[in-house]
């Protein structure tokens, strides 16, 4: 499937209707997620005919990307009820399944490596602290191939990405993560954030 192609499907994906601020929850557009789960498969075949799991899945678009790029199986996982819905309705309207699971990533209680690859944009860490590095901590346990992340730029410096067991830990380039008016707090009608995607190797 071409990029162009991938972005139109993704573009047409209803995304949240409440957003919740205490978790953070902004839309993977389609431009960033389709370069991003294009670049895990193109570059480093870590989507096709692999075992995926989207952490913090929301609406579901880096899974829904996943299974249109050929992923075997794929698990979407978060703590919303409702985005799971969203996310449910998604994956019907395109025709591709998808286990969701109704969890808090830090409650998963799974052991060793269970997927091949993990896809997630977690909460940035802006209204909790440490956050997004428990999602990556918890990616690392569960993925024999790779761990996809996104995270803001301003992180990159932080040593914290590298000191959770991964043999390597690379940006692979610089994203601009398009931040719409959602909340009351924002004063600007959309905002772009410079996030870094990350490949891990657990």
């Amino acid at each position: 499937m071409k990029l162009k192609h991938l972005e139109g499907l993704l573009g047409d994906l209803q995304q949240f209707s409440n957003p919740k601020v205490e978790l953070e929850q902004y839309p993977t557009g389609p431009h960033i997620a389709s370069r991003m789960i294009y670049t895990a498969e193109n570059s480093f075949d870590d989507i096709s005919g692999k075992v995926v799991a989207d952490f913090g899945c929301g609406c579901g678009t880096l899974g829904v990307a996943s299974s249109l790029l050929g992923a075997e199986h794929v698990v979407g996982i978060d703590i919303d009820p409702q985005s799971l819905e969203i996310a449910s309705q998604n994956a019907e309207d395109l025709e591709v399944g998808i286990n969701f699971i109704w969890s808090d990533i830090k409650n998963l209680k799974l052991r060793g490596p269970l997927v091949d690859t993990v896809v997630m944009n977690p909460p940035f860490g802006t209204r909790k602290k440490g956050s997004d590095m428990e999602f990556l901590c918890m990616a690392l346990k569960v993925a024999s191939r790779a761990v996809y992340s996104l995270h803001k730029t301003t992180t990159r410096e932080r040593t914290a990405l590298r000191d959770y067991g991964a043999k390597s830990a690379e940006v692979l380039c610089e994203l601009r993560f398009d931040v719409p008016q959602l909340y009351k707090f924002h004063k600007k009608k959309e905002v772009d954030v410079a996030v870094d995607l990350w490949r891990f190797v657990p």
